[in-house]
């Protein structure tokens, strides 16, 4: 049993130790491996850091090599750049230090002031598209986006330019080219060309041209053609142009020998003068573009006149916007004379044309029956509101003023003393008898009276009462018929029609006038003067007003629409002076029915019999019927005045359509309003 416990215990013993050694091996090899895997490990890791030092080392290189080309570039770029921003501030000095070419500096100055100068170059402005070192030499190559505001719009284009690296900074390589790609050297030029608008035409409503663009004659003198026969002072009496004044002209410093040096310029129906010029040694004369006016005296005041390419009164002013358009511009590379390259261009608009309600021919039958005479006088067709005639007299050619009015005619026309340059039918005037219609109509329509109601008779003068004092109304014609509507229209009773007004009464009477539009801006297409009838603030002022006095002012257009209620079947018709293209437009009311038909057929029967049998008779024309009311107003500072002036109207219409209103001034000891009745007559028997 010993012996086996002894053994059992040697084994276990043995079993131990061999466990021990087993263990021991095991640790042994584990160190072993932990020491390959470090020394593994640590061969790894020089290598990564041989790696990661190769890849710095690289990294410093390409960042090396990159901020090299980065900063060239920059620095090229921004050679370029300040180029362009001393061209936009025209610091052309400093320009000049950062080119190489083979022009001078003052050659260089020249050229890029002439041209960006020349073309209003502005907002001059570049986008670096790329930035490459060129192959050939030390240079770089740069493409850039180059864009300008000009007179004649945009120039948006890619250009290149090569920089060269000299002594550590870069020059721009400076050629023409740099300014546009296509202007290819010094012998290449930009033009600007200036396209004119052509003005529109103002013309009647027949299609008659009253203002046109057309020609006139440019007299000039060339001094090699000049001889010992050439007369100066010849010149200066054909040409209306002081002798000092050509020699001075002759002698200006641009002019050569051959120069074509301008004196005037006159109209082309001016043929006699032309010849006689034409016979004398260094005379030329050629055509030059001008605005015609066809008509002259007679459309004058109407249309006005341009100086400078802008209207300057009248309708040439009025519509100046329409008429004058808008210059084209080109701006281009020309070379050998001929154009290579369109850089931009800004098309011409011509004016628009516009046609006038005017029939050409009544126009000039008013103006020349009238032209000595100051007044006013306006046709329009009653029906539809188109005007057919508007004068004012006297007047003056608009054609002076294209062709060029010297000092001595243009102190003329402002101290004559008639005023020609004064347009009358936009001024209010006092209306004397002819507003006495108005009356008439004013007072039926307000049942202050009746047509047939007799207002008795009163002799030669006439006052309300004793409050008066010494202000009596007073009437130049006395009849024995029935003191009605009619027979006041027919003998123009100045007292009739001061009761009338009196009936009416002030709130009727001003509120009525106000229908008729007194007091009241009118819509016209020049401004018009407002007519008004005052303050009425008594009733002497309201009986006077009554035929006209007292302060009331028309102008001879709104007359026209007054007028036209009577012979419209009380429709007032509104002037106009745009001829209505569209045949459903033509027709334009200032007010309908103002009065009743009735009323208004009643008012034309009185002034038919004006015509027939009364102050109007002188007008009366056989087989055609005319209704019409002359008017003469007195303008004098009191009742007792005897040397004030007469302003002398009729206002007359037939039974197809057209009504004519005239008015003169200083009519005194000429018939008053006699004289423009007489004269009237002739337009209508045309």
């Amino acid at each position: 049993m010993a012996k086996k416990k002894k053994r059992k215990v040697e084994n276990e013993n043995e079993s131990k130790r061999k466990k021990a050694r087993q263990l021991k091996n095991k640790k042994s090899k584990s160190e072993e491996k932990s020491k390959r895997e470090l020394k593994q490990q640590k061969k790894e890791l020089k290598r990564r850091k041989r790696k990661v030092m190769l890849v710095l080392i690289l990294l410093c290189i390409c960042v090396t090599v990159g901020l090299y080309i980065y900063v060239n570039k920059m620095e090229s770029s921004m050679v370029l750049k300040e180029y362009f921003s001393l061209l936009q501030n025209k610091d052309y000095d400093k320009m000049y230090d950062l080119v190489e070419t083979n022009l001078s500096k003052e050659e260089f100055i020249s050229r890029i002031k002439n041209i960006y100068e020349g073309i209003e170059a502005e907002n001059i402005s570049i986008q670096i598209v790329t930035n490459s070192k060129n192959d050939i030499g030390n240079k770089n190559k740069i493409t850039y986006n180059n864009s300008m505001k000009t007179v004649a719009g945009n120039i948006n284009f890619i250009n290149t330019v090569n920089l060269n690296h000299i002594d550590n900074k870069y020059i721009i390589e400076w050629s023409s080219a740099l300014i546009f790609p296509d202007l290819e050297n010094e012998d290449s030029k930009v033009r600007v060309k200036n396209i004119e608008a052509v003005r529109g035409t103002i013309y009647d409503r027949n299609g008659n041209a009253i203002a046109r663009d057309g020609e006139i004659y440019s007299i000039g003198i060339v001094p090699n053609k000049m001889d010992e026969t050439t007369d100066l002072n010849r010149i200066a009496e054909l040409t209306k142009v002081n002798v000092d004044k050509i020699k001075k002209s002759i002698e200006e410093e641009y002019v050569k020998e051959d120069t074509f040096v301008p004196i005037v310029k006159f109209s082309k129906e001016e043929q006699d003068r032309k010849n006689e010029l034409l016979k004398i040694k260094g005379i030329m004369i050629t055509d030059a573009k001008a605005r015609v006016y066809q008509y002259k005296e007679a459309t004058s005041i109407l249309t006005g006149y341009i100086q400078d390419k802008e209207g300057k009164a009248g309708l040439e002013y009025t519509f100046n916007n329409t008429l004058k358009g808008k210059d084209g511009i080109e701006i281009y590379i020309e070379k050998n004379g001929e154009k290579v390259k369109t850089l931009t261009k800004k098309e011409v608009k011509n004016g628009d044309s516009i046609r006038l309600t005017i029939d050409i021919e009544m126009q000039k039958n008013i103006y020349e029956e009238f032209k000595e005479d100051e007044g006013a006088h306006i046709s329009i067709n009653y029906k539809t509101g188109e005007i057919l005639a508007l004068v004012s007299t006297p007047s003056y050619n608009a054609n002076d003023f294209v062709i060029g009015i010297s000092e001595e005619e243009w102190n003329s026309l402002q101290n004559n003393e008639k005023k020609p340059m004064f347009n009358r039918y936009v001024s209010a005037y006092p209306p004397g008898s002819s507003i006495k219609p108005i009356i008439g109509a004013i007072g039926i329509m307000t049942n202050s009276f009746t047509p047939s109601e007799d207002f008795g008779r009163s002799g030669d003068k006439w006052q309300k009462d004793s409050s008066w004092k010494d202000l009596f109304v007073t009437t130049i014609e006395q009849y024995n018929e029935t003191a009605n509507l009619e027979n006041a229209l027919v003998y123009s009773d100045n007292i009739y029609f001061a009761k009338a007004a009196l009936k009416i009464g002030k709130e009727n009477l001003t509120k009525w006038l106000e229908k008729f539009g007194f007091n009241q801006d009118i819509e016209f297409v020049q401004e018009i003067t407002k007519s008004t009838y005052g303050l009425m603030d008594s009733e002497a002022s309201i009986a006077n007003s009554g035929y006209g006095q007292s302060e009331m002012l028309v102008t001879p257009i709104l007359m026209a629409s007054m007028y036209s209620v009577f012979a419209n079947e009380g429709n007032m018709i509104k002037p106009y002076l745009i001829y209505e293209e569209n045949e459903e437009n033509r027709v334009k009311y200032y007010r309908e029915n103002v009065i009743t038909e009735k009323n208004a057929n009643i008012i034309k029967e009185g002034l038919i019999q004006v015509v027939e049998k009364g102050t109007g008779k002188l007008c009366k024309i056989d087989g055609k019927t005319i209704a019409g009311k002359t008017g003469t107003a007195e303008i004098k500072k009191t009742q007792q005045d005897k040397d004030g002036e007469e302003i002398g109207w009729f206002n007359s219409f037939d039974d197809e359509n057209t009504l004519i209103i005239s008015m003169v001034e200083n009519v005194k000891n000429r018939g008053g309003s006699h004289y423009v009745t007489e004269k009237v007559r002739k337009i209508w028997e045309k």
